[in-house]
């Protein structure tokens, strides 16, 4: 399945929201560089989705606050 992700950096707190049925609002502590801020979301998402890491992918925005993400 394929999500929506709006990413929220530098965040006090870790937290997922669910906008709706593919858009989800993630928050993590992490800053945008190097792609710490990509490697934290992938590890909520697959802590939220309860799948290994290996099985969230992200497709488009790499360096964009708007993402889409594969979610196997």
């Amino acid at each position: 399945m394929k999500i929506k992700v709006l990413a929220k950096t530098k965040a006090k707190q870790a937290r997922i929201e669910k906008v709706d049925d593919v858009t989800y609002k993630v928050y993590v502590k992490e800053v945008p560089e190097d792609g710490k801020a990509n490697e934290a979301i992938i590890s909520a998402l697959a802590n939220y989705f309860s799948i290994p890491q290996s099985n969230v992918q992200l497709l488009f925005g790499k360096t964009a606050k708007q993402k889409i993400f594969l979610i196997l």
